[in-house]
């Protein structure tokens, strides 16, 4: 059952992207491209990402436990520390030259984009090289 779930989450997550084409990194360039052509239509996409998020997150605080009954485990630190900040400052870096953040350069690189199979393998070294180097 949990599987079957995953899968279906994963799914309405992926075809949520593929719609708000926020795997078209020509798209998201355009959204951040503040000086040139500018593409506001991605803030609406946030926005509303940003707005279930803050309900779902406001609602799961009084769960103990989530519906197929996995415990709920949420944050723990409360303020942001350095490795937070350098690994968001890496992350807007990556996101910014390529136009893909993981979960959308996943959805583009099983469509077959070219570019995404390069940055999912680029995201998948530099996680490798986390496990290897980073702290334990």
């Amino acid at each position: 059952m949990k599987t079957l779930v995953a899968f279906l989450v994963g799914l309405v997550f992926g075809l949520g992207l593929l719609i708000s084409q926020m795997a078209n990194p020509a798209k998201v360039l355009g959204f951040l491209d503040l000086a040139g052509a500018w593409d506001p239509s991605l803030a609406l996409v946030m926005g509303g990402a940003v707005a279930v998020g803050v309900v779902a997150f406001g609602v799961s605080r009084r769960w103990r436990q989530s519906l197929l009954g996995e415990p709920m485990r949420g944050p723990t630190a409360t303020r942001p520390d350095r490795r937070l900040v350098v690994g968001a400052l890496l992350f807007g870096a990556g996101w910014g030259l390529a136009g893909f953040c993981p979960g959308p350069a996943l959805v583009a690189a099983g469509a077959g984009h070219g570019e995404a199979l390069i940055f999912v393998a680029a995201m998948l070294a530099g996680m490798g090289l986390f496990r290897l180097l980073g702290p334990r």
